[in-house]
C-alpha cells in the first residue's frame, strides 16, 4: 500500500482541554463542582469561568505568553479545579505546588520554574509572601488571591490588600467567547510537576499534552469510569494533577465534591451527603478510614483507586469489608499518575477476602494506553524470571512518560536511558501470571549481613497484627550487620506504648511470620507516624531517627 501522509484534518494534537468544551455541550446544566453549601457550579458555568480566566491571562494587563509557567498554591477547592483547564487553555504551563511546603522550599520552586504568576489560597498567604520575600531585588511573580468560600466562614477581604489581583477580579475582566489556545504540537509542555521531598535541587517533571491525554484516557478506561459519577476529592489536585482525574471528570460529566479537610469524619459525611460513587486515596487515607472509631458500613459501595506506597493486604481487606471497592494502581510523578493496575480476574471472585486482598495488593499489569512494563536485573540488565521471587528494578515505556526533568539533562539521562526505558528506582518482582508487585524503593531496601530485606514485606506482616494502626520499617546502622530493620509503629488501642503492648510482643509476632533476619531488631512506638500531604509516611525522617538510636 502506498504511503499516505498526515493531513491537517487528521493530525490535530492530542489534548485533554477539549474535554471541557464537550462537557459544556453534553452536561451543561448538570452539576460540575460542589463545595460549601453555597457553592454549586454547572458544567456550563465551569466552562465559562475557565474561558474567562484563560482570556484574562493573555490580556495586556497580565501578559502571560505561550510556554510561560503559572503556579497554583491551594487545596481542593473550585478555583484550583478550574485552573487545571484555564492555565493551559491560555497557552501557559500549569505548575501545581504543595501548600504544605515551607517558605524556602516554595521559593526554590518558584525560582527554578521561573513562574510568572502565582494563584494563592487565603490559607497560604503568609507562606507565599514569605517565599516571595526571598527574591530580594530580583523580579517577583505576580500574585493573585483565590477567593473560594472558606468552610470556617472567614473572609479573605482583609488579605486582598497584599495582592494586586483576585481570582474573581481577573475572571470579571475575561471574555467567555475566548478561543482557547490549542497546542501547536501534542509534544508541547502542558504541566510542570515537582516530585515530593523537594530540596535545593528540585526535580521538575515536564509532561506534554500527549502524555496527559494518554494517562487520562487510559486511567478512565482502566477504572471503567461511568457517565455522571460523583467524585470525592480526597486526593490532592496538586499531587500529579489528581492522577489525571482533574481532566477525566470533565470527560464523563462527573460531579466533583471538593473539600479542604481530609479526615475520616469529613469523608464519611460527604460520602453520605452527596452519594459519592468514586474517590482516589493513598493507602494511608484508607487506613485512616478503616481505623475511625465511628466507622460503619457504607449505604452504597464506593469505588476507590489507591496508589502510592504499596498498600498492605490487611488495609484493603478492612476497607472492602466496609463497602469500599478498592482498585489498585502504580505510577510516578514522572508518568503523570498510575500506569499499572491490578486488573481483576473473575476467577478470583470465589477466593476468601484476605486472599482476594492479597492479590489486589499487587500492582498488576500495564494500563491499556501504556506500552510496556518490565523488571530488569540490575547486574545483567535482562528481564527477571516471572517467578514472584527474582528481584530487579522496575522499568517503564509508554506515551505518558515525562518529556524530562526541567533544566536537568543529567537527571533526565540517568533515568531515561539509551536502551529506551524509563528506570523508576523501584524494586519489584513479576509473578507467574505476569502481574507486577512492587517490593520497595531501591533506597528503602535494607541490606542486613548481605541479605536484602524488603521493608514493604515486613510492613505487610506488621499490618496483620490487630493492634497495629500504622507501620514503617527503615534501616538502622549496625556495626556488625551493616544495617538492621527498625520498625516504627503506632497502635490502635495503646498509642503511647505504655506497656500493654510491648516491643517484645511485636517482635515475637513477626518471628511467627518472617525469617529471623527480617524480624525488626528494634520497635519504636509513636502516636502518629510523620506523613506527607498525600498520606505517604516520611521514611527519610524515620531513617534520621533510627540513626540516632542506641
Amino acid at each position: 500500500m502506498e504511503l499516505l501522509l498526515p493531513h491537517a484534518s487528521n493530525s490535530t494534537p492530542l489534548t485533554v482541554l477539549g474535554f471541557l468544551d464537550r462537557a459544556a455541550s453534553v452536561y451543561g446544566d448538570c452539576p460540575s463542582i460542589v463545595h460549601t453549601p453555597n457553592t454549586v457550579h454547572t458544567w456550563s458555568e465551569t466552562h465559562n469561568h475557565c474561558l474567562r480566566i484563560a482570556s484574562a491571562l493573555t490580556s495586556s494587563s497580565l501578559g502571560i505568553n505561550r510556554g510561560q509557567v503559572i503556579s497554583v498554591v491551594g487545596p481542593n477547592v473550585p478555583s484550583v479545579y478550574e485552573l487545571q483547564f484555564a492555565v493551559p487553555m491560555s497557552g501557559a504551563v500549569l505548575n501545581n505546588i504543595n501548600p504544605r511546603l515551607d517558605a524556602h522550599a516554595l521559593f526554590v520552586l518558584l525560582r527554578h520554574s521561573e513562574s510568572k504568576l502565582v494563584f494563592v489560597d487565603p490559607n497560604s498567604i503568609s507562606l507565599v509572601l514569605e517565599a516571595v520575600s526571598f527574591f530580594g531585588q530580583h523580579e517577583k511573580p505576580h500574585l493573585v488571591l483565590l477567593d473560594d468560600d472558606q468552610e470556617d466562614g472567614s473572609s479573605s477581604a482583609s488579605a486582598a490588600s497584599d495582592f494586586l489581583d483576585t481570582y474573581e477580579g481577573i475572571m470579571q475582566r475575561g471574555d467567555s467567547r475566548f478561543k482557547w489556545i490549542r497546542p501547536k504540537t501534542e509534544w508541547q509542555p502542558m504541566v510542570l510537576n515537582y516530585t515530593s521531598g523537594t530540596t535545593s535541587s528540585p526535580k521538575g517533571v515536564v509532561l506534554s499534552h500527549r502524555a496527559i491525554f494518554m494517562l487520562t484516557v487510559s486511567s478512565m478506561l482502566d477504572w471503567s469510569l461511568p457517565n455522571r459519577p460523583t467524585y470525592l476529592w480526597t486526593l490532592p489536585m496538586f499531587h500529579a494533577n489528581g492522577w489525571g482525574y482533574t481532566w477525566g471528570t470533565a470527560a464523563v460529566g462527573a460531579t466533583s465534591v471538593c473539600t479542604r479537610r481530609v479526615d475520616a469524619p469529613t469523608i464519611y459525611n460527604l460520602i453520605d451527603k452527596h452519594d459519592v460513587t468514586h474517590m482516589c486515596a493513598a493507602p494511608m487515607v484508607l487506613n485512616m478510614l478503616t481505623n475511625y472509631p465511628s466507622r460503619k458500613p457504607l449505604k452504597n459501595p464506593v469505588q476507590v483507586m489507591t496508589a502510592g506506597a504499596p498498600p498492605p493486604a490487611a488495609i484493603i481487606s478492612r476497607a472492602e469489608s466496609l463497602g469500599f471497592n478498592v482498585g489498585h494502581g502504580y505510577g510516578l510523578t514522572e508518568t503523570g499518575g498510575p500506569v499499572v493496575s491490578c486488573a481483576w480476574k473473575s476467577e478470583w471472585d470465589h477466593l476468601d477476602p484476605l486472599e482476594r486482598a492479597r492479590l489486589k495488593s499487587r500492582q498488576g499489569v500495564r494500563t491499556i494506553g501504556f506500552a510496556e512494563v518490565d523488571v530488569r536485573d540490575p547486574i545483567t540488565g535482562k528481564s527477571v524470571e516471572h517467578d514472584g521471587v527474582s528481584i530487579g528494578e522496575i522499568v517503564l515505556k509508554g506515551g505518558s512518560v515525562m518529556l524530562g526533568y526541567y533544566k536537568d539533562p543529567e537527571g533526565t539521562a540517568a533515568c531515561m536511558r539509551e536502551d529506551g526505558w524509563f528506570y523508576t528506582g523501584d524494586v519489584g518482582v513479576i509473578h507467574k501470571d505476569g502481574y507486577l508487585e512492587v517490593k520497595d524503593r531501591s533506597k528503602d531496601v535494607i541490606i542486613c549481613g548481605g541479605e536484602n530485606i524488603s521493608s514493604a514485606e515486613v510492613e505487610t506482616v506488621l499490618y496483620t497484627n490487630p493492634v497495629v494502626k500504622e507501620a514503617a520499617v527503615v534501616a538502622k546502622p549496625d556495626k556488625m550487620w551493616g544495617e538492621t530493620p527498625c520498625a516504627f509503629v503506632s497502635l490502635k488501642y495503646d498509642n503511647n506504648g505504655d506497656g500493654s503492648v510491648t516491643e517484645r510482643e511485636i517482635r515475637e509476632f513477626c518471628k511467627t511470620k518472617l525469617p529471623k533476619y527480617m524480624v525488626p531488631r528494634k520497635v519504636i512506638f509513636q502516636e502518629e507516624l510523620p506523613k506527607t500531604s498525600t498520606g505517604k509516611i516520611q521514611k527519610f525522617l524515620l531513617r534520621q531517627m533510627a540513626k540516632s538510636l542506641p
